[in-house]
């Protein structure tokens, strides 16, 4: 008989390496390896079985798996599966008891786990993606791997700012300073400071990371420079570092360790299901799309037609003559091309610019010379592309043009009459629509949606592959992965997924062709009909070599392209033409000679300006010959030249004067009643002028915060809850940081639901919901106040109510005891200072305005929000324009001069955004007008105003740019957009205005009396349990109504191609369903309606009903009626009315629905015979439809009681589950289509699904008229109404509170008034967009309930959330110690695989809670025996193998 050892194992299957461990008896670790997977996960973990088994043939082992990709590992294997942040915690428990922190950086995820107050978990969201893989791109920008941009960082001597919003937005910082000329090592340690910026700011989420810090995981273990990043950034002293042995493999280390748990195999066996994996086919859970080629002779005959595009070209080494040399510096390729007089190409080049470009285009020129015959001459040079300033200034280039121009010029010298050029390179992508010979608009794309080519290629390089393999593999597939088309972090999450779901290399690469292109379709060119792009369309670009991407967009959209033989030339034969078409025959070339270049060098440092409150970091370049090149200048002064626009009105500058300038605040001794703080923040930089004047008058001296800067950022950092909030919403906490420093008592800092009404015609006044709210967000996570002792005074305030006003400022002042004579009488100073500065910002509008009139010089509207004008949010874009010998105009100076166009094509509620329509209005009819939009990342508001403003101006035949701006401050891709803005406006001028479209903006076709006979209804889905019964409640009202089925994969694309993509999902989810469904061909248009709610809130769900026209005209539906489901009377439509029939039987159906998902998700995880739950839910379903249809009050009384009863008679099986609830925005909670069926996940992994009830947000939102009335400007008609309306639902749902109050198996239901109470103390029921405070109230139930174990959901960037959400967590946990809330995100692009692991996080957590509370309920005697069962022991049926 063999004695055998026995060893555990753990495999981690990360997103870009999998690792092994084998450890022993006393879990010393025996053998390890850690291989990079080049995303074939499969035969990776077969050879690494494989080898281990080699080394232990005879052992007998536990095993099991962790890791992103363990899921479908352990599946495979049949082994158990352990989630990664579980398995790491107990490492740390096992290795390193000592730690406080643990950061845990992997290819994919990022971890931070705080040991000091319990176990509190935390895991980075979509948005953070790709830690180590991002530094694995970061590293191929500057042309070494991760080990190499280590070593340069070590080096550094100057930081830069890189936005540390995501992998994105760094690569759009990173990329300009290498173009630049900026230090490797500099930008090397850069990067990785981005990086601890992103992983301290995404997972702090309000909480300290102090004490001694363990640095866990592939990247802190192999790169050095990035734990010394961490270190200095955390201040961490050398004894409070803590770095183990064998850091990179604690996941799998943990994964033996729980594997102990489990049942002894032999390693053979293990080996044996590994082998086999050879032959096993993968099931896929990501959707594929429509292969390149369907036949091979489509591919035939691709291949020829484009072999036809070819442009014309001649030998050089033979030519005599002139020749015009273009050059293209972009932001990953340098191009060049040399032209002869007739446009042939005589010399061209192509290739990456090694993160130098100008020493490649030095090289470049050398070479040329090299080849060019003596009698050829190079009469005249252009350049363009990001380096396009360095290479003019270095090299004596003679002509600099931007980009767009110069593309222009290459497409219609190829294609005379081209109508739309796209161009894709390695970050950027450029749309360029022509009429008539002028380019009419340009499309640049944003930071989300940039990095497509670059990311293409070092996804390709990630596998071992060049481009071109990686394309010509993506032209035999079969089945292309649907990889969305949000952004790369995004993608390279769902590519993740896709590789441990096994999907060929060529799949994948099919699929990331057709990302790019909807990508741009989407995002970019925000097409709906391929028409809309005309007859004559040329691709260009590097990107389009590949014949992947070339198809895949043919496929999109329908029609064939040209791609010139020279795509990615095009930019540098364009340039070239420019130099041909500016030459006068006479003058001689600066360019330098090759002697020059052989003597050529350049030093390069960096200091900061220091002459204007920018401070701009200068990298400044020094040539051979003294001449020096600066850049990262954003005004005249920093390039150390005089101030030549002096003159020119900035807007921007008078109004941040006036604003913060013009008031000084009372001397100590003057200032009876002490001090109060107020931040220079969000709607302070609309309401200062009041608060100072209200405080001053009433005896303060008023402390403002500090000028808004990265340091100042950067203190606040981890105290923010929302990753995905915007930039000025970040800068609060470090405003009201330093503020609480300043030692001042109080700081006052209200929220203003909303604002004052400015314009009589907009539809409502609200302030946004970050804006009106956030506050709340600084009482729930700064610690700081309670630590330095200062009182948060943060009401929610009627501003738009001045005979209120005084009364409540006296309610929330009353710790002052302010006499209300004198509050009221500050109150009215108050008011007339604030219309005294909005006056005084008029008339500089008006005085702008006549000046550019006057002088025939042209103007920028710098349209934004009021906090735009804060130096450290606008990144000094308002002196770039200057510097540009443009005017900057402020929206808010200008929009009273002009009403908005009628009809609008969206709900006009925001008052920042009601000025912004009024602005575009008046630039339409300016001509020495025009008007750049600035968007924060993150402002989901902006998804509604940016189309708005852009049909405004495009109508009027104006240019529209807009600039999404962020934490980052390099100004590149702006720079481009301002001088193409500028090009255009001179091409319109040279060749006569454009006519303006006469067409409404929207068309509005009410549904009549006589459709109610004639038409069908449809209905989006929101939530099947309860909508299935709307059909029954409206049919028997006389309308012909159908509930749409389910949003499936293609309405969620339907709603990408029509709908803004910086909407929410539910607003895609929404539209895209209808507009399918009109597509379908299953209804005729001419007899169809659509309903959809307005809620009439603050929230953008108000605006639905915009989106939904803008795409119904788009999609050529334009006079389909839509009825808006409102009870705030906004908009009527005579054919649709809601009659109290209607309501009542509308009550029922919401009921009914409500009581049934409430038997069937208590009763179906236990039931003793499978499918008997919803065999039972399935007959209760048809009876109660009958009873909606019919509204007997009585029938439902006794539906209900005897539904209860029968649920409460189902057999279940007696076992314990943990609880888990379900909250979050509304669609995203009930569609399970939009939350990829979470009730299902739940109940697979071993949970009980727990969803609180409609109603409850029916009743909510009838309840805030209550509180609206009471504190804010509400009206009693409205309170009236809506408690009448609360007593009428109440009489119908009684009968079901004493249904489920006799059970003793299902929750009882607490009122709405009871709900409202359990938020007191953490947020105000001023909270009322979205879910407000319900989402809050809700939680806070679910715990209190015996469901601690929540997932609070909602859509990708949504804006309350961010407030009752998110911004609640960090209160909840300290109130209530089990609290075990995980946050995920939705959208079109998140990747299940990132929503799964957090799930499945949690659920480890509330299974380890349920045992300890089981153990709590045994004896004493066996809880002692158990008291050393180790941290995280009960992973319990989280670690068990997975069910089909």
């Amino acid at each position: 008989m063999v004695l055998r050892k026995h060893y555990q194992a753990g495999l981690d299957v990360g997103s870009t390496t999998v690792k092994i461990v084998i450890t022993d008896a006393n879990d010393r670790l025996v053998y390890s390896r850690y291989r990079r997977h080049l995303s074939d996960v499969r035969t990776t973990v077969i050879s690494l079985v494989d080898e281990a088994y080699a080394e232990f043939p005879e052992a007998e082992i536990t095993i099991a798996a962790a890791g992103s990709g363990g899921i479908a590992v352990a599946e495979w294997l049949q082994i158990p599966f352990v989630q990664e942040v579980v398995a790491c915690t107990e490492s740390i428990g096992r290795y390193i008891p000592q730690t406080d922190v643990a950061i845990e950086l992997g290819g994919e995820d990022a971890k931070i786990t705080f040991f000091d107050q319990g176990v509190d978990q935390r895991m980075n969201e979509t948005c953070a993606g790709g830690t180590g893989a991002f530094i694995d791109q970061m590293a191929a920008l500057l042309q070494t791997d991760a080990a190499g941009l280590n070593e340069l960082a070590l080096q550094h001597s100057t930081l830069y700012p890189i936005a540390a919003r995501c992998g994105v937005f760094a690569k759009t910082d990173v990329q300009p300073l290498l173009n630049e000329g900026a230090a490797k090592t500099d930008i090397a340690a850069s990067i990785l400071q981005a990086v601890v910026d992103q992983t301290v700011g995404g997972l702090a989420c309000g909480r300290s990371i102090r004490g001694r810090v363990a640095f866990l995981g592939g990247p802190l273990f192999f790169l050095s420079a990035l734990r010394q990043r961490f270190s200095e950034s955390l201040k961490l002293k050398e004894d409070e570092v803590v770095f183990p042995e064998n850091s990179q493999y604690f996941v799998a280390l943990g994964a033996a360790l729980l594997s102990k748990e489990h049942e002894v195999c032999r390693f053979v066996e293990v080996r044996e299901k590994a082998l086999a994996l050879r032959n096993v086919a993968v099931e896929r859970e990501i959707a594929s799309l429509t292969p390149l080629f369907a036949e091979e002779e489509d591919k035939t005959d691709f291949f020829r037609r484009h072999g036809r595009s070819k442009v014309a070209r001649r030998e050089l080494a033979s030519f005599a003559g002139d020749c015009f040399l273009g050059i293209d510096v972009g932001s990953t390729t340098t191009k060049a091309a040399l032209l002869d007089e007739g446009g042939q190409l005589l010399f061209s080049w192509y290739g990456s610019n090694e993160g130098n470009p100008l020493a490649t285009v030095v090289s470049i020129l050398q070479e040329l010379y090299r080849k060019l015959p003596k009698e050829a001459k190079i009469r005249q040079s252009a350049v363009t592309g990001y380096g396009e300033a360095l290479i003019q200034a270095a090299l004596g280039v003679d002509i600099g043009e931007v980009e767009t121009v110069a593309h222009y010029k290459a497409a219609n010298f190829f294609l005379p009459g081209v109508s739309f050029i796209l161009d894709i390179g390695g970050q950027d992508m450029k749309c360029l629509h022509v009429k008539e010979g002028i380019i009419d608009r340009v499309l640049l794309n944003e930071a989300c949606s940039s990095g497509c080519g670059s990311f293409l290629e070092t996804f390709a390089n990630s596998l071992g592959l060049d481009v071109k393999a990686f394309a010509a593999a993506a032209l035999t597939s079969g089945h292309p992965v649907d990889l969305g088309s949000r952004c790369t972090v995004f993608m390279n999450s769902k590519v993740k997924q896709a590789q441990k779901e096994g999907a060929a290399v060529g799949d994948i690469s099919a699929g990331l062709a057709y990302s790019v292109v909807r990508n741009a379709l989407y995002k970019v060119i925000k097409i709906s009909r391929p028409e809309e792009l005309g007859e004559h369309i040329v691709v260009q670009g590097g990107t389009f070599f590949n014949d992947a991407v070339l198809r895949a967009f043919e496929l999109s959209i329908g029609r064939e392209v040209i791609r010139p033989d020279i795509a990615g030339l095009m930019g540098a034969f364009g340039a070239a033409l420019l130099a041909l078409e500016q030459w006068d025959g006479k003058a001689e070339t600066g360019l330098l000679s090759l002697a020059e270049l052989q003597r050529f060098a350049v030093e390069t440092d960096i200091h900061r300006c220091g002459q204007c409150g920018n401070n701009c970091l200068l990298t400044i370049n020094r040539f051979t010959d003294g001449r020096r090149f600066i850049s990262g200048n954003r005004c005249e002064r920093g390039a150390g030249q005089a101030k030549t626009n002096a003159e020119l009105p900035n807007l921007y500058a008078y109004k941040y004067r006036r604003l913060f300038g013009s008031y000084r605040p009372l001397a100590a001794e003057e200032a009876p009643r002490g001090r109060v703080g107020i931040p220079r923040v969000l709607n302070l930089y609309e309401n200062y002028p009041f608060w100072f004047t209200f405080f001053n008058e009433l005896g303060f001296r008023v402390e403002l915060s500090a000028p808004s800067s990265k340091e100042l950022f950067n203190r606040g950092l981890e105290t923010i809850p929302s990753q995905t909030v915007c930039y000025p919403a970040k800068l609060v906490h470090g405003h009201i940081m330093d503020l609480a420093h300043k030692g001042a008592p109080f700081i006052f800092y209200p929220c203003i639901p909303m604002e004052s009404k400015e314009f009589t015609d907009a539809d409502n006044h609200y302030n946004c919901p970050v804006v009106g709210s956030y506050p709340e967000v600084v009482r729930n996570n700064m610690d700081v106040l309670e630590a330095e002792g200062v009182r948060l005074v943060q009401p929610f305030l009627p501003l738009d109510d001045p005979k209120r006003l005084a009364k409540r400022l006296q309610e929330e002042l009353a710790f002052l005891h302010l006499p209300y004579g004198e509050v009221k009488k500050a109150v009215r100073r108050a008011y007339l200072e604030m219309d005294r500065f909005r006056s005084d910002i008029r008339e500089m509008g008006e005085k702008a305005l006549q000046y550019l009139t006057e002088t025939g010089r042209t103007g920028i509207v710098l349209a934004g929000h009021p906090y735009h004008i804060d130096p450290e949010v606008h990144h000094g874009i308002p002196d770039l324009i200057l510097a540009n010998g443009l005017a900057v105009l402020t929206e808010d100076a200008v929009s009273h001069m002009a009403a908005a166009p009628k009809p609008l094509g969206v709900v006009d509620q925001w008052v920042y955004h009601s000025r912004l329509y009024r602005a575009a209005q008046l630039v339409a009819q300016q001509p020495e007008l025009e008007l750049v939009q600035l968007n924060s990342f993150g402002c989901g508001l902006d998804a509604i105003t940016t189309d708005q403003v852009s049909d405004i101006l495009v109508r009027a035949g104006k240019v529209y740019t807009v600039l999404k701006i962020d934490e980052g401050s390099n100004l590149g891709a702006v720079r481009i957009r301002i001088r193409s803005l500028l090009a255009a406006v001179r091409e319109r001028e040279r060749l006569g205005a454009s006519v303006a479209e006469k067409t409404p903006l929207v068309i509005k076709s009410p549904f009549t009396k006589a459709m109610k006979k004639t038409h069908t209804i449809l209905c989006p889905q929101m939530s099947p349990i309860h909508f299935q019964f709307m059909q029954a409640a409206m049919s028997s009202s006389g309308y012909h109504l159908e509930v749409l089925e389910s949003a499936n994969k293609q309405a969620v694309e339907e709603g990408l191609r029509y709908v803004n993509n910086d909407a929410c999902y539910p607003a895609v989810m929404v539209v895209g369903q209808l507009i399918q469904a009109l597509q379908s061909g299953r209804y005729d248009p001419e007899t169809t309606a659509l309903l959809i709610s307005q809620t009439g809130g603050g929230c953008r769900a108000t605006n639905y009903i915009g989106f939904l026209r803008r795409a119904l005209r788009e999609a050529g539906f334009a006079n389909t009626p839509v009825i808006s489901a409102n009870f705030g009377g906004m908009e009527s439509n005579p054919g649709f009315n809601v009659s109290a029939g209607m309501v009542k039987r509308l009550i029922l159906a919401m009921l009914y629905g409500d009581v049934l998902m409430r038997v069937l998700y208590r009763t179906r995880p236990y039931e003793s015979v499978a499918g008997s739950a919803e065999k039972l839910y399935a007959t209760w379903v048809e009876r109660c439809k009958l009873n909606v249809a019919n509204g007997d009050r009585g029938q439902f009384r006794d539906n209900v009681r005897r539904l209860v009863a029968d649920f409460e008679k189902l057999p279940l099986r007696q076992e314990e589950k943990p609880k888990v609830g379900l909250v979050g925005e509304i669609l995203v909670k009930f569609h399970p289509d939009a939350n990829n069926d979470v009730v299902g996940i739940i109940e697979r992994e071993g949970g009980e699904a727990v969803v609180p009830d409609l109603t409850d947000f029916i009743l909510y939102c009838l309840y805030d008229d209550e509180y609206r009335y009471q504190y804010l400007s509400g009206s009693r008609i409205d309170q009236l109404v809506s408690k009448g309306y609360i007593k009428l639902i109440n009489w119908f749902r009684k009968d079901v509170i004493q249904a489920l109050a006799q059970s003793s198996r299902f929750r009882h239901i607490e009122p709405i008034d009871e709900l409202a109470q359990k938020v007191k103390g953490i947020v105000s029921l001023g909270n009322q967009t979205g879910e407000g405070w319900l989402l809050t109230a809700e939680m806070v139930e679910l715990i209190e309930g015996g469901a601690p174990n929540i997932i609070c959901m909602q859509p990708f960037a949504c804006l309350p959330n961010h407030i009752t959400g998110k911004g609640v967590m960090k209160e909840l946990k300290r109130r209530y110690a089990k609290a075990n809330i995980a946050a995920v995100d939705y959208d079109p692009g998140a990747s299940e695989v990132n929503q799964l692991n957090r799930i499945k996080l949690m659920m480890s957590v509330a299974f380890k809670q349920l045992r300890d509370e089981q153990r709590r309920r045994q004896r004493p005697g066996q809880e002692e025996q158990q008291a050393a069962t180790s941290l995280a022991d009960v992973v319990g049926a989280e670690v068990q193998p997975q069910a089909d």
